[in-house]
């Protein structure tokens, strides 16, 4: 059987780039040798695409990006393209997972993992998310939107402390402040426009974290192997305010993941259908990881956000999630990469014209 050459993007130009690098990793080693021939692409801070040799990744732990930006070459993106089967991006944040990729890859004519350039863009900008979520009846806690800072303390005052003051399009909570009162709001909003010219302000509630995460084909049928499911739920307990930045990749100890979640099988289930309902709004394929917001008081369930690519680390909860629900990473790796493989074939019987 002729194996599958699977071009692995990772690196990029956002402030997650050296998530990015772990991220890949993770997918380069659950990668079937059997089924697919294994290529990667690194994409340096500068934007430039080099070919690189998995194993400048997955034997430099330390440090990678130097192994990488040492010992790769400098590629053409749509030579490297037109020689792979499929793309695996892992590239977290904005000019990876926003939708600019998927449209690259969509010019390109290769499969690729993941949602398409509508998903990836409109569940990357967290503004355009919520409102389409709300239109179609997901629980949005109230929220504002700022172009300029100087607007944005009149636009805060629709809320109640606390807030949350977040780049619209950006992950990994780079650039996220929790303001406890309106004299913290100017620096948390410096702080967040810094990352992005529109920055999303959210009513804080004390609340649980609450994830879910999604796999497979919205359109497919009940019983397909690709069907689009739901995994069980778990909790992230951040030991500080919030799952920062810090908790998620440089602490240790900066967080408890629970999985299953603690919490009851009436609202375990409630997640898993607001999850799918999400993805289906937000025009998603393939993967994501939908967030949710559980408030301690009543045990009312806020939709939060989606993750088109979640992260791929050893701790991440997306892996985590599947892997508890049954389904181990290497096999995950290659249901993503059939699913590719599946819209590709779909959109290859259609016309182009009449």
């Amino acid at each position: 059987m002729k194996k599958l050459r699977v071009l692995v993007l990772c690196g990029g130009k956002s402030a997650e780039h050296a998530v990015s690098l772990v991220s890949a990793r993770t997918v380069l080693s659950n990668i079937d040798p059997r089924r697919y021939e294994a290529r990667l692409v690194y994409i340096d801070r500068a934007g430039a695409w080099r070919r690189s040799r998995r194993a400048l990744l997955t034997e430099h732990v330390g440090d990678s990006e130097r192994a990488l930006l040492a010992g790769s070459r400098p590629a053409a993106p749509f030579a490297v393209l037109a020689a792979a089967d499929a793309v695996f991006p892992v590239l977290h944040g904005p000019l990876g997972e926003d939708g600019t990729m998927q449209g690259l890859l969509e010019l390109a004519g290769v499969p690729y993992v993941g949602c398409g350039v509508l998903g990836s863009s409109a569940g990357m900008d967290k503004e355009v998310s919520k409102r389409l979520c709300l239109q179609a009846g997901l629980p949005i806690l109230p929220y504002a939107v700022a172009r300029h800072p100087e607007h944005a303390a009149a636009l805060a005052k629709r809320l109640r402390w606390p807030i949350f003051v977040k780049p619209a399009r950006m992950g990994s909570s780079v650039g996220v402040v929790k303001v406890a009162k309106p004299a913290e709001l100017a620096a948390a909003l410096r702080e967040a426009f810094r990352y992005d010219e529109k920055v999303v302000m959210e009513q804080g509630v004390p609340a649980r974290e609450i994830e879910c995460a999604v796999l497979g084909d919205p359109w497919a049928r009940p019983g397909d192997p690709l069907e689009l499911k739901a995994s069980i739920c778990g909790e992230i307990a951040p030991n500080a305010q919030f799952y920062t930045y810090q908790a998620k990749y440089l602490d240790p100890e900066g967080a408890k993941l629970k999985v299953p979640a603690e919490i009851p099988a009436g609202t375990a289930r409630k997640v898993r259908e607001l999850a799918l309902q999400a993805f289906r709004v937000l025009d998603g394929y393939g993967m994501a990881r939908a967030d949710f917001l559980m408030d301690r008081r009543d045990g009312a369930v806020w939709f939060n956000e989606v993750n088109t690519i979640p992260g791929f680390t050893s701790i991440s909860m997306y892996l985590r999630l599947w892997r508890e629900t049954g389904v181990p990473t290497p096999e995950l790796v290659h249901r993503l990469i059939q699913l590719a493989l599946r819209r590709a074939r779909t959109r290859g019987r259609l016309k182009t014209a009449p």
